[in-house]
Protein backbone atom coordinates (compact mmCIF):
# COMPACT_ATOMS: atom_id res chain seq x y z
CA UNK A 1 0.00 0.00 0.00
CA UNK A 2 1.32 3.41 -0.92
CA UNK A 3 0.94 6.19 1.60
CA UNK A 4 1.00 9.81 0.64
CA UNK A 5 2.52 12.59 2.66
CA UNK A 6 0.16 15.25 3.95
CA UNK A 7 1.35 17.60 1.20
CA UNK A 8 0.49 15.05 -1.48
CA UNK A 9 -2.89 14.35 0.15
CA UNK A 10 -3.75 18.04 0.20
CA UNK A 11 -2.90 18.39 -3.49
CA UNK A 12 -4.62 15.21 -4.64
CA UNK A 13 -8.00 15.28 -6.37
CA UNK A 14 -11.09 14.24 -4.41
CA UNK A 15 -11.82 10.53 -4.10
CA UNK A 16 -14.36 10.05 -6.84
CA UNK A 17 -16.45 12.97 -8.01
CA UNK A 18 -18.24 15.32 -5.63
CA UNK A 19 -21.71 13.87 -5.23
CA UNK A 20 -25.05 15.56 -4.92
CA UNK A 21 -26.82 14.00 -2.00
CA UNK A 22 -30.51 14.70 -2.58
CA UNK A 23 -31.66 14.44 1.02
CA UNK A 24 -28.77 16.68 2.03
CA UNK A 25 -29.76 19.30 -0.54
CA UNK A 26 -26.24 20.30 -1.59
CA UNK A 27 -23.26 18.70 -3.29
CA UNK A 28 -20.71 17.05 -1.05
CA UNK A 29 -17.04 16.63 -1.76
CA UNK A 30 -15.44 13.41 -0.55
CA UNK A 31 -11.66 13.42 -0.38
CA UNK A 32 -8.72 11.92 1.49
CA UNK A 33 -8.03 13.79 4.72
CA UNK A 34 -4.70 15.53 5.20
CA UNK A 35 -2.89 16.11 8.47
CA UNK A 36 -4.20 19.69 8.41
CA UNK A 37 -7.74 18.24 8.79
CA UNK A 38 -7.00 16.54 12.13
CA UNK A 39 -8.02 19.54 14.31
CA UNK A 40 -11.45 19.50 12.62
CA UNK A 41 -11.79 15.71 12.60
CA UNK A 42 -11.15 15.04 16.30
CA UNK A 43 -14.10 17.05 17.69
CA UNK A 44 -16.49 15.85 14.96
CA UNK A 45 -15.58 12.18 15.52
CA UNK A 46 -15.76 12.48 19.31
CA UNK A 47 -19.12 14.22 19.02
CA UNK A 48 -20.46 11.49 16.74
CA UNK A 49 -19.28 8.80 19.18
CA UNK A 50 -20.58 10.58 22.32
CA UNK A 51 -23.37 7.96 22.43
CA UNK A 52 -20.73 5.43 23.48
CA UNK A 53 -21.05 6.27 27.16
CA UNK A 54 -19.25 3.06 28.12
CA UNK A 55 -15.88 4.72 27.41
CA UNK A 56 -14.06 6.56 30.16
CA UNK A 57 -12.86 9.40 27.95
CA UNK A 58 -13.09 10.31 24.28
CA UNK A 59 -12.97 8.03 21.25
CA UNK A 60 -9.95 9.62 19.55
CA UNK A 61 -7.34 12.34 19.72
CA UNK A 62 -4.79 14.06 17.47
CA UNK A 63 -2.08 11.43 17.98
CA UNK A 64 -4.40 8.47 17.27
CA UNK A 65 -5.75 10.04 14.09
CA UNK A 66 -2.25 10.89 12.90
CA UNK A 67 -1.20 7.26 13.47
CA UNK A 68 -4.27 6.00 11.60
CA UNK A 69 -3.47 8.30 8.67
CA UNK A 70 0.03 6.82 8.45
CA UNK A 71 -1.48 3.32 8.23
CA UNK A 72 -4.56 3.97 6.08
CA UNK A 73 -6.67 6.77 4.65
CA UNK A 74 -9.40 8.77 6.31
CA UNK A 75 -12.01 9.95 3.83
CA UNK A 76 -13.90 13.10 4.70
CA UNK A 77 -17.08 14.65 3.31
CA UNK A 78 -17.40 18.42 3.18
CA UNK A 79 -20.46 20.43 2.24
CA UNK A 80 -20.44 23.22 -0.35
CA UNK A 81 -19.20 25.65 2.31
CA UNK A 82 -16.25 23.42 3.23
CA UNK A 83 -17.78 22.30 6.54
CA UNK A 84 -16.80 18.78 7.64
CA UNK A 85 -19.92 16.61 7.86
CA UNK A 86 -18.66 13.00 7.95
CA UNK A 87 -15.62 10.72 7.82
CA UNK A 88 -14.61 7.07 7.58
CA UNK A 89 -11.28 5.27 8.02
CA UNK A 90 -10.08 2.94 5.25
CA UNK A 91 -7.20 0.48 5.30
CA UNK A 92 -5.97 -1.98 2.70
CA UNK A 93 -5.12 -5.39 4.17
CA UNK A 94 -4.02 -7.40 1.17
CA UNK A 95 -7.01 -8.40 -0.96
CA UNK A 96 -9.33 -7.27 1.82
CA UNK A 97 -10.09 -3.79 2.98
CA UNK A 98 -11.17 -2.48 6.36
CA UNK A 99 -13.59 0.35 7.10
CA UNK A 100 -13.84 1.81 10.58
CA UNK A 101 -14.66 4.76 12.77
CA UNK A 102 -17.54 5.93 10.57
CA UNK A 103 -18.57 9.32 11.97
CA UNK A 104 -21.32 11.73 10.96
CA UNK A 105 -21.68 15.15 12.57
CA UNK A 106 -24.65 14.69 14.95
CA UNK A 107 -26.35 17.78 13.48
CA UNK A 108 -26.24 16.07 10.05
CA UNK A 109 -27.32 12.55 11.04
CA UNK A 110 -30.36 10.94 9.45
CA UNK A 111 -29.65 12.37 5.98
CA UNK A 112 -27.89 9.41 4.39
CA UNK A 113 -24.34 10.58 5.03
CA UNK A 114 -23.36 7.33 6.76
CA UNK A 115 -24.42 5.36 3.68
CA UNK A 116 -22.58 7.84 1.43
CA UNK A 117 -19.36 7.43 3.43
CA UNK A 118 -19.64 3.64 3.41
CA UNK A 119 -20.09 3.72 -0.38
CA UNK A 120 -17.14 6.10 -0.76
CA UNK A 121 -14.99 3.89 1.48
CA UNK A 122 -15.96 0.77 -0.44
CA UNK A 123 -15.19 2.45 -3.76
CA UNK A 124 -11.83 3.68 -2.45
CA UNK A 125 -10.93 0.13 -1.37
CA UNK A 126 -12.15 -1.30 -4.68
CA UNK A 127 -9.85 1.14 -6.50
CA UNK A 128 -6.99 -0.14 -4.33
CA UNK A 129 -7.62 -3.70 -5.54
CA UNK A 130 -9.61 -5.01 -2.59
CA UNK A 131 -12.09 -7.80 -3.29
CA UNK A 132 -13.91 -7.66 0.05
CA UNK A 133 -14.26 -5.36 3.02
CA UNK A 134 -14.49 -6.01 6.76
CA UNK A 135 -15.88 -3.83 9.51
CA UNK A 136 -16.07 -4.34 13.25
CA UNK A 137 -19.06 -3.32 15.35
CA UNK A 138 -18.97 -3.19 19.13
CA UNK A 139 -21.44 -5.63 20.66
CA UNK A 140 -22.69 -2.85 22.96
CA UNK A 141 -23.96 -0.94 19.89
CA UNK A 142 -26.90 -3.27 19.23
CA UNK A 143 -28.54 -0.77 16.85
CA UNK A 144 -25.66 -1.00 14.33
CA UNK A 145 -25.63 -4.59 12.95
CA UNK A 146 -29.10 -4.23 11.36
CA UNK A 147 -27.99 -1.01 9.65
CA UNK A 148 -24.89 -2.66 8.22
CA UNK A 149 -26.91 -5.72 7.15
CA UNK A 150 -29.06 -3.37 5.02
CA UNK A 151 -25.80 -2.21 3.38
CA UNK A 152 -24.93 -5.81 2.44
CA UNK A 153 -22.69 -6.81 5.37
CA UNK A 154 -22.99 -10.18 7.11
CA UNK A 155 -21.62 -11.31 10.45
CA UNK A 156 -18.53 -13.46 9.99
CA UNK A 157 -17.21 -13.79 13.55
CA UNK A 158 -16.07 -11.96 16.63
CA UNK A 159 -12.76 -10.64 17.88
CA UNK A 160 -11.30 -9.05 20.96
CA UNK A 161 -11.79 -5.30 21.34
CA UNK A 162 -8.69 -3.18 21.97
CA UNK A 163 -10.11 0.16 23.10
CA UNK A 164 -8.31 3.41 22.39
CA UNK A 165 -9.70 4.78 25.66
CA UNK A 166 -10.39 2.82 28.85
CA UNK A 167 -13.81 1.30 29.29
CA UNK A 168 -15.78 2.25 32.38
CA UNK A 169 -15.40 -0.21 35.28
CA UNK A 170 -17.43 -3.39 34.84
CA UNK A 171 -18.03 -2.92 31.10
CA UNK A 172 -17.16 -5.86 28.87
CA UNK A 173 -17.02 -5.41 25.14
CA UNK A 174 -16.04 -7.36 22.03
CA UNK A 175 -16.18 -6.77 18.28
CA UNK A 176 -18.63 -8.33 15.87
CA UNK A 177 -16.87 -8.76 12.51
CA UNK A 178 -19.03 -8.10 9.46
CA UNK A 179 -17.91 -8.56 5.86
CA UNK A 180 -19.02 -7.78 2.32
CA UNK A 181 -17.72 -8.70 -1.14
CA UNK A 182 -16.86 -5.71 -3.29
Amino acid sequence: MTHRSSTESEASPPVGKPRAWHSFGAPLRVRAAASADIPRLVPMINSAFAVETFFDGTRTDNARLAAMMRKGTILIAEDAGGELVASVYTEVRGARGYLGMLAVDPAQQGRGLGRLMMEAGEEHLRQQGCEAVDITVLNLRTELPPIYRRLGYVETGTEEFHPSAPLKPGVECYCIVMSKKL
